[in-house]
């Protein structure tokens, strides 16, 4: 099939999805690899293990996607009823498919595990389909085809049905359909609104929309993602479009950008460390160790991280900070002024070339007046001075320890690009 965009439409099936028992983590990698292969996902919706709901939602999709993706219920217990449904709606008969047959054989003979009579059913599958094997577990996949339809049938075991769609799936699919090119490239920014944003961007806007594409704002704690979409035809320099649109884009916001695609903060920040051959220490009050778990959330980390302090009480930021007493009574713990003291203090403890310190009320209580839920301060100390950010955030503590945390990892990232432009 050629000339048009292929579109594609998941379903999900379980009652525990719906209740918020599983996690649906399914639909999310699909919707990513299918993009990747020039095909978009038109729609995603979540159903309930019940033959009424999955044909009504097999005759949705059919008339708004070219291909049906659905995952779950082909396990063997009698609550999944998948595979029973689609011998209706294809007008089939489930038949025991030999090959699959042996290879669930195979799978409980290594194991030395006993193979029930619902396992052996595992390798019925209905006769009108072509089966996609399953080499990490037991349940078969399903693909079949009415006329430029696709309807792919796969279990909802996301390491089983991962393996089977990069093994078999994609394959099919992109020697089924010819599909229009597909890119996204999405900018990261930080310590800038959602709102200003796009305020600042109205023009560039414009140049997106002459080169026909499409934006998106994302934003999320701590950060906005844009993301630049593009829908062509095969053989259109969308690359060139690209990084003509991202070099007006730094032009115009460069410095609030930090990465792109699926860089973190705190991957950038390493690699910055890792040129420098720098090292880094944390002392952490109202984050309470968020920032040094995003920090070793990188492989390698120990390469710069030295190590950190989780200062909560008053007397570890004086005894091991070396904060003076004097100077959180005369300014608050919750200020810039003991932010700073933190930051020097962690940086001289550690020996290290940089230090980053968070102090603030997370919330949802303990403000004042004076020092709301949402004030909170982080400072980095480096080799030649100490400087510190004020937030005022909302009342989720949880966010509010993200989000500084995020920022006190762009300040760091900030200094440490001020520092090179000196040099």
């Amino acid at each position: 099939m050629i000339g048009e965009q292929i579109k594609a439409e998941l379903i999900s099936i379980g009652d525990e999805l719906l209740i918020g028992q599983t996690i649906n983590t399914n639909a999310a990698w699909l919707g990513e690899q299918l993009n990747a292969i020039g095909i978009r996902v038109n729609r995603t919706v979540v159903i309930s293990d019940d033959k009424n709901e999955i044909v009504a939602a097999l005759n949705e999709a059919s008339e708004r996607s070219h291909i049906i993706i659905m995952t779950g219920g082909l396990g063997p217990t009698k609550d999944d009823i998948t595979k029973h449904t689609l011998c209706g709606y294809f007008n089939t008969d489930l038949v025991i498919n030999d090959e699959a047959l042996k290879r669930i054989t195979d799978f409980f003979e290594r194991r030395g595990l006993p193979m029930l009579e619902v396992n052996r059913q595992q390798a019925a599958v209905p006769a009108a389909c072509t089966v996609i094997h399953n080499y990490k577990g037991t349940a078969c996949g399903m693909w079949f085809e009415r006329g430029d339809r696709v309807f792919i049938s796969m279990p909802g075991v996301p390491y089983e049905m991962k393996g089977m769609m990069e093994e078999e799936v994609f394959g099919k699919l992109a020697a089924f359909y010819n599909r229009p090119v597909i890119r996204h490239r999405t900018i990261l920014t930080t310590g800038v609104g959602e709102s200003f944003l796009a305020n600042e961007l109205a023009e560039w806007e414009k140049m997106l929309e002459e080169k026909k594409i499409a934006l998106a704002y994302l934003p999320s704690p701590g950060m906005v993602k844009l993301r630049m979409s593009s829908y062509g035809e095969v053989g259109r320099d969308v690359e060139s479009d690209f990084k003509l649109c991202e070099a007006e884009l730094h032009r115009m916001v460069g410095e609030h950008i930090y990465g792109y695609d699926k860089d973190t903060l705190q991957e950038i920040v390493g690699v910055q460390l890792r040129a420098l051959d720098g090292t880094l220490a944390v002392a952490e009050s109202c984050t309470g160790g968020t920032l040094a778990r995003m920090l070793t959330s990188v492989p390698g980390a120990s390469d710069y991280l030295i190590g950190g302090v989780i200062a909560y009480n008053n007397d570890i930021k004086t005894d091991l900070l070396s904060v003076d007493n004097e100077l959180i009574k005369r300014h608050n713990v919750v200020s810039s002024q003991v932010a700073e003291a933190m930051a020097i203090g962690a940086r001289r403890r550690f020996n290290s070339d940089w230090a980053i310190a968070t102090t603030g009320v997370a919330g949802p209580s303990g403000g004042t007046e004076t020092h709301p839920v949402g004030l909170i301060y982080v400072a980095v100390a480096g080799p030649d001075s100490c400087k510190s950010l004020e937030l005022r955030l909302g009342k989720r503590r949880e966010s509010n320890m993200d989000m500084a945390s995020f920022a006190g990892l762009n300040l760091l990232r900030k200094e440490i690009l001020g520092q090179k432009a000196h040099l």
